[in-house]
């Protein structure tokens, strides 16, 4: 099939079927990635589709219908990020049941500029993947958005230290992603990051003792000095 701009989302479910691959699908599942609706296609592979058949808004929602995780992926990949709402996100994100589904589309929930209104929410809820979905939105922005005031990315560090204490493997690590990447963007951000870190190094509770540890590690490490304060 020649992949262009004007393709339908049947037409792309069709390839991405044609596309199956067992062994790779045999593979995600050791990764914790859901496989129940899986094709086998690689990320690689659906990035390159996705710069030949470029956005459409209209058929990236057609995609996320099929329930296929690849067609799901393809779709965040195509969105356009002008048009995409708060409402499609929290209906998206109530439906998220693996780590990969949910960095996959917290970047575009973030790349759309729903990370105020929905970052807060996200991180309420005490859904396992819905949150994780709040602090991957955080260390997506703590590095794309540049232009962002230090105030917001402060202000997400009262969410890290709040949720810190969830010990679920997706929301931990992500609460911990989210702490290291606001660290190492910029020196006012790093001191106050690495000020929390360093207290929740010395919790009595294990999974905000393991978050700060780590977070300290990276962020008293050369390259994360370099990046905050441009050395």
């Amino acid at each position: 099939m020649t992949l262009t701009p004007s393709s339908t989302a049947d037409e792309l479910i069709a390839h991405l079927k044609s596309l199956r691959n067992e062994e790779n699908i045999a593979g995600m599942a050791r990764f914790a990635i859901v496989t129940d609706h899986a094709l086998g296609i690689t990320n690689t592979e659906l990035r390159a589709i996705a710069r030949k058949i470029k956005r459409n808004h209209a058929r990236a929602l057609a995609l996320w219908q099929s329930g296929i995780r690849e067609a799901r992926l393809l779709s965040a990949y195509t969105e356009e990020l002008d048009r995409i709402t708060a409402d499609q996100a929290r209906t998206y994100a109530a439906t998220f049941n693996s780590w990969e589904m949910v960095d996959g589309w917290a970047d575009i929930f973030a790349g759309a500029g729903l990370g105020p209104k929905l970052i807060p929410e996200f991180a309420a809820d005490d859904r396992e993947f819905v949150r994780r979905t709040a602090f991957a939105m955080i260390a997506w922005s703590a590095v794309h958005l540049k232009t962002a005031p230090d105030s917001l990315f402060l202000g997400y560090l009262d969410l890290v230290e709040t949720h810190a204490t969830d010990d679920r493997n997706f929301v931990k690590k992500a609460v911990n992603w989210a702490l290291r990447n606001i660290g190492k963007r910029n020196a006012t951000c790093h001191a106050a990051a690495l000020k929390l870190s360093e207290t929740l190094s010395a919790s009595t509770d294990k999974a905000s003792r393991w978050i700060g540890k780590d977070a300290v590690r990276e962020l008293r490490g050369d390259v994360a000095l370099r990046k905050a304060y441009k050395t």
